[in-house]
This record gives C-alpha cells, structure tokens and sequence, in this order.
C-alpha cells in the first residue's frame, strides 16, 4: 500500500511520498525549525496551521503530500495532483514590529528562487510574490505564496509545483478584459530543472527560509535589496487592477520601505499600492 495512505495504491515510482524522519533529522534542531509534520492529505496547509495558532511552536512546519483545497491570493484555489508537488506551510510568531510583517510573504518568494537556484532553474519574483521561471523550458508561473495572520502567529504558505506534467497543470486564470494573457503554469520538470526530488527541494527551500527570515531580523534594508534584485516586476511596464475596481497603467518603479509597489502612471505621479492584481505588460 502507499505510504502516503490517503491516495491509495502507490504505483508510480517517480513521485514518492516526502521521507519524513529524514526530513527532521536534517530540518530540526537549535537555530533551524521547531517542528515539522508530514501528512499525507490536507485540505490547506495554511488553514491547519491557522487552527492551531494558539499552541503550536514558533517555527513550526506542515507539508502534505497531496493538498486538494488550497488557497492563493485574491481567493484563489491551487490543487495538485497527489505527490507532485510541495505545498508547506510555516507558523512563526515574529518578534518585529506587526507593521513590518508585510516582508514575510515578498522574503517568502526571495526564499524560493534562492532554493531554485541550485537547480539550475532561471526564477524571479512578480510582485508580490508570485515565483516565474523563464527557460529553457517552458516558462510561467511555479510556486505562489499566501501569509494569513491570527494574533500574534502568521503563516507563510508556499505551494511550489515540482513534478506535474503539462496536462496535469490547469490553464491559466483569465484575467480582466483587455489584459495580456496570463503566463502558463508550470512545473520544475517542465522548467528543465536539474532534479525533481520533492525532499531534496524541500530541504533548500526551508534552509532558504530560515536564513532570509535570520536575515529579516537583523538587516532588513539587506532583504529589501534582495527582493528588488529578484524581483520582475520592476521597470516592467504594468497593469494594475485594484481591489475597488480601477485600474492604474503605468511603469513598476520601486519597492517601499512597506514592500509596496511603487507604480509612476502616465502622468508621473507615484502611486504606491498595498493590494493589487498586477498584469505585466510584456512578457518574461
């Protein structure tokens, strides 16, 4: 029977459940992480670990091997086929400032393309915090972050796709009328990435993690920096569509000190937004 359990028979053999033992061995101890759980099927990461916010340790990490009720921004769904993807969530109970709580979802994504670096993969950040990978295979969108508060404990969700082959990943959102069609989703096999081994993506993402959010702690103008490096979005010219329904088109200019996007529109006044769904208007 499949270890994983839930998904019964495990039959293919190029998508093993995560090895969890081996994972806390190497994940777990002083100055790393708190805690990690493995299981075989959740609902949402983010909402398990949002319902145990009052008890669980600073530091505390859940992965599924099959996440089939995920949630992205703007109330977005996410699914994945059982045990081709990662979708892991992290509860930490920030010791800064709430008012710059607002970097931990943009140190978030800068975590992730630091993991994929070592894979060979060509990613960057669409604000704020959407992970593209561009070539040599095919491009588009791999991995999104969500952060939820509840009092003093925020949960930081990453669902990477890993493994998915090109029938396996949904089509694209649409997006609002007039815009650029949306960049594909796609996965580290279809990106050419150099391994698809969940546990070994895994185990850089989290060490990523945790060294951006040391970082975070103690040179924040150092992680504003990376962000900006890694980040697509800016000198892009851009769409933005707002919650209320406008729409600002303009050139993405810079990053503030909040982690918002700072937009110059037409008529070069500054507009720096908090929320928004941003379009790039040329491609990767």
């Amino acid at each position: 029977m499949d270890p994983a359990g839930a998904d019964g028979p495990w039959t293919d053999l190029e998508r093993p459940p995560l090895r969890a033992p081996a994972l806390r061995r190497a994940l777990v101890g002083p100055g790393a992480w708190a805690a990690l759980e493995v299981v075989a099927r959740t609902g949402s990461t983010n909402a398990d670990l949002l319902a145990r916010s009052a008890d669980a340790a600073d530091r505390t990490v859940l992965v599924a091997d099959h996440q089939d009720a995920g949630r992205g921004r703007l109330g977005r769904t996410w699914t994945s086929p059982p045990r081709a993807g990662l979708a892991v969530s992290v509860l930490l109970r920030p010791a800064a400032d709430p008012e710059r709580w607002s970097w931990l979802p943009l140190l978030t994504g800068v975590a992730v393309v630091d993991a994929l670096g070592g894979f060979g993969v060509d990613a960057g950040l669409k604000w704020p915090n959407d992970v593209l990978v561009r070539g040599p295979g095919r491009a588009g969108k791999v991995c999104g972050v969500l952060a939820e508060v509840r009092g003093d404990a925020v949960v930081l969700g990453a669902g990477l796709n890993v493994a998915q082959r090109a029938e396996e990943l949904p089509q694209p959102a649409a997006g609002p009328p007039g815009s650029p069609a949306a960049l594909p989703p796609t996965s580290l096999a279809l990106a050419g990435a150099r391994s698809t081994d969940r546990d070994t993506v895994l185990r850089r993402y989290l060490r990523a993690l945790r060294a951006r959010l040391d970082e975070w702690s103690t040179d924040p103008a150092a992680t504003a920096a990376a962000y900006r490096c890694a980040c697509l979005t800016l000198g892009a010219p851009v769409r933005a569509h707002l919650p209320g329904g406008d729409a600002l088109t303009g050139t993405a200019e810079d990053v503030d000190a909040a982690g918002r996007l700072v937009v110059r529109g037409s008529g070069g006044a500054r507009t720096s937004l908090s929320a928004a769904d941003v379009v790039h208007l040329r491609g990767l």
